[in-house]
Parts: structure tokens; C-alpha cells; sequence
């Protein structure tokens, strides 16, 4: 995901692992071949067969050595990490269709289109001794026809930060429900004197972007139900939209802040009492606040429950690779055996979680406070996108709720037109 944003979302440091937390795609097979380059990482010493290793670039200090470090550890393959940086995501599409892409890579999916196509090797038997013990949200988008086709490699996550001080300065307490959240934000703008503090931040643009189907699922619906139907056709939706849409037009929002949502400037800062914003911040927020902020899920909705959205980076194997055999070995060694080596890369270069609950638990990282909060409310309430999720979907909802809550319009034609949408990719896409 980004290391930090959008899915994924914002730049810096951050980019990586966010990135999984919001959709991209696309294929541009010209770009994939001029990235090619010759930056063949740090060959393993194994005296097995060469395999080829690829990673997106992660923004983060140390990451690309780690991973650098790990595939040298590794006896029974000599395994070269490429790093690469641009469109990660079209780099390896494009490159799936040739022979000369990777035999292990890193995927934001698989998307379905590379399942039906045939690109990707079978990973149950591989994970299947621990499948259970897997953030089963996060692993669900891999699964295709009761088969697994990526393993999760670390957990990112948002949640909703707020300042323990001003919410007792202006007697508001922590939010529980959307409802609470728009006047939670109202009071404390107006008490926390409005014109220099808001209540929320939720992006410079008021949600659109990062919020995505947060809402629906507090709502207890969904982008894509399970029998494959668009999942928020629905009055609830409506809703809800209408109230994320409230919170815009009591002027509650934070617009125009220094820096996005995923960096928590805005809100160590003072600038606003309450933030959506990822877990990789905590650090940060704890470093310039101490204890004077807490972490919540998206509230609930309605008949809904509270929400969280989760996404990770899955290794996958090609299946024009010459060496599946030793392939699929070396991602079970790394991401299903390497306890250590999974711990150490969500927690040693930035802050996330292990892909595996039980490793996630015993962290001690995140075994107190807000951190370990998070983690309960991930493994609780944790939402993924959907394998059936495509980005002309994901486009239609986000520009939908964009032209809600800044333009002011019908949340229900808005989202009649975007179910049009979505039932006609799911048409096309088919299973």
C-alpha cells in the first residue's frame, strides 16, 4: 500500500503501501518495457535457480534493504530484488504479458482480469497450513474461485484520530456515530473558534478521495455484494452520503490545509480536532501529542457498525516464469514461514501491521494504546476492496461523491447513475 498512503493516497515518505488502499489500473506495455533498466538488487547465495524478485518503490527509510537482506538470506534460490520506481502497477501488468518480466512480484490485487487471463500461479497449497490465521479482510480480494492467488505480505489501515483535549475543552465526546460525527464537528468549530480551527479533516477536497466505501460499509451495505451485485443500491446509501455532505455544509471541514490527509500535520498542529488519517501517522501523532489523542473506527451508520479500511501488497508468482516451483517455495519461505522477516518489514521501516493476526497480536509495537486499538478495530472491522471492485467503478463512485458533498447534489440519482455503472462493469467483467 503506500507505506504510508492511496492506497493508496499521499507522497513522500509515505508512498508505497498506501497506494493498495485505493484502486489504480491500466496497461501501458510501451512504458513497462522502457522502465525495464538493469537494476538487478543483491543476488541470495542458494545455489538454486535464479529468480527475479520485484517490488513497487516504498518511500520509507531501510524498506528496500530489507527486503534486499531477505532474499539474500535465502539458500535455495539465488533471488535478485528489483526496486522500481513509476507506475508499479502497469510496470508488472504489461510485463506479465512477456517473458522477461519477474518471477516474484508484489501486486496491488491480482486484478481479475490478470486471474482470468492466466498471469498468476496458485498459492493455496502454499498458504494453506495458516490461511485462517491471515486478516481475513485483507485476504479475501485474493481469492479467486475458492483459490488463493497472492499472499498478503503487511496490513495498512485509516482511522479517525481526534485530540482528547479540545473534544473535553468544547464537551464533546469521542464520536460513535456519523450522526455524532456532524455534530461533533459543528460543536467544536464553534467552540474551538471556527475561523482559525475546524472540527474535521478529512482532505483538502472533503473526503472524496480518501473516504471511499467507508461510508456504505458504516452504513451496513457494500461496494459489491457477495453473489456479485453492485451492494449499495440501497436507501442507506443515500444517507449517509447526505450526512458526509452535511458535514461540508455547516462548514465544519478543514479545506485547504498545508498538507493532505494522510500527513498529520494539520492535526498536531492544532488545526483541527479530529482527522482521518492512516495508521502509519501514529508515530508522529504520538511523538508531538503524547497521549492527548485517541483512534476511532469510521462511526457507524444506521443499521451498520463501525468501519475500517484495510488493504495489502500480496506476493504473487508469474506464470511465465521458468521456475514456479522454486518461486511459490521462496514466497512461502518469506511470507507464510518468515515470522521474523514479516514482523520486521510492517514494523522496522514505518508503521503497519503484519499481514498474520497472530504475529500482529504479539507485537510488542502494538500491544498498548491507540496502536493496539487499531489493530482490534482492523482484525473487527476491517474492509477491503473487492476483487469485482475495477477502476472505472471506483471512478464513477469517488467523482459521485465528490459532486455530493461539494456541489450539493441528489445523493440518490447520484448513486442510481454510479450503480449503472458499476452492474455495467460487472457485465463485462464477468467471474
Amino acid at each position: 500500500m503506500t507505506r504510508g498512503s492511496d492506497r493508496g493516497r499521499v507522497r513522500g515518505a509515505e508512498v508505497g503501501r498506501r497506494r493498495v488502499l485505493g484502486a489504480a489500473g491500466g496497461v501501458a506495455l510501451t512504458a513497462v518495457l522502457a522502465a525495464c533498466g538493469s537494476n538487478t538488487g543483491r543476488s541470495g547465495k542458494g545455489s538454486g535457480p535464479a529468480l527475479s524478485q520485484w517490488y513497487h518503490q516504498y518511500g520509507e527509510p531501510g524498506a528496500e534493504q530489507a527486503v534486499k537482506r531477505y532474499a539474500a538470506a535465502y539458500d535455495k534460490a539465488r533471488v535478485s530484488v528489483q526496486w522500481r520506481p513509476g507506475d508499479y502497477d502497469r510496470q508488472t501488468a504489461a510485463a506479465l504479458l512477456t517473458d522477461s518480466g519477474p518471477d516474484v512480484f508484489e501486486v496491488n490485487g491480482p486484478k481479475l482480469e490478470q486471474l482470468k487471463g492466466g498471469q498468476v500461479v496458485d498459492l493455496t497449497a502454499e498458504i494453506e497450513s495458516v490461511k485462517d490465521d491471515f486478516n481475513q479482510a485483507v485476504l479475501k480480494p485474493k481469492i479467486w474461485r475458492d483459490k488463493v492467488w497472492a499472499v498478503p505480505q503487511a496490513i495498512d489501515t485509516q482511522l479517525l484520530y481526534y485530540r482528547k483535549s479540545m473534544l473535553k475543552q468544547a464537551g464533546v465526546e469521542p464520536p460513535r456515530t456519523v450522526d455524532a460525527l456532524v455534530d461533533a464537528a459543528k460543536e467544536l468549530t464553534a467552540r474551538l473558534r471556527g475561523d482559525k480551527v475546524k472540527g474535521l479533516f478529512l482532505g483538502n477536497d472533503g473526503g472524496a478521495a480518501v473516504l471511499g466505501g467507508t461510508p456504505l460499509f458504516a452504513a451496513g451495505l457494500s461496494l459489491i455484494t457477495e453473489d456479485g451485485k453492485a451492494g449499495f443500491d440501497d436507501p442507506a446509501a443515500a444517507r449517509v452520503f447526505a450526512k458526509i455532505r452535511q458535514l461540508y455544509a455547516d462548514e465544519s471541514l478543514l479545506l485547504g490545509a498545508p498538507t493532505d490527509w494522510s500527513d498529520p500535520a494539520a492535526f498536531v498542529q492544532g488545526l483541527t480536532a479530529m482527522q482521518w488519517s492512516g495508521l502509519w501517522a501514529l508515530p508522529q501523532v504520538e511523538k508531538a501529542l503524547g497521549d492527548d489523542f485517541g483512534v476511532l473506527p469510521f462511526p457507524k451508520d444506521g443499521a451498520g457498525g463501525p468501519a475500517v479500511p484495510v488493504g495489502a501488497y500480496g506476493a504473487a508468482v508469474s506464470a511465465r516464469s521458468e521456475h514456479r516451483d522454486a518461486a511459490k517455495a521462496y514466497v512461502k519461505w518469506l511470507w507464510v514461514d518468515g515470522a521474523d522477516k514479516q514482523e520486521d518489514f510492517a514494523l522496522s521501516y514505518g508503521f503497519h501491521i503484519p499481514a498474520r493476526t497472530s504475529l500482529a497480536k504479539k507485537a510488542k509495537q502494538l500491544q498498548e494504546g491507540s496502536a493496539a486499538d487499531a489493530v482490534s478495530y482492523a482484525t473487527r472491522y476491517g474492509h477491503a476492496e473487492p476483487l469485482l471492485w475495477t477502476t472505472p467503478s471506483s471512478t464513477a463512485y469517488q467523482d459521485a461523491l465528490n459532486r455530493v458533498i461539494k456541489g450539493g447534489a441528489n445523493p440518490e440519482s447520484e448513486l442510481k447513475a454510479v450503480v449503472r455503472k458499476v452492474e455495467a462493469e460487472l457485465r463485462r467483467a464477468g467471474k
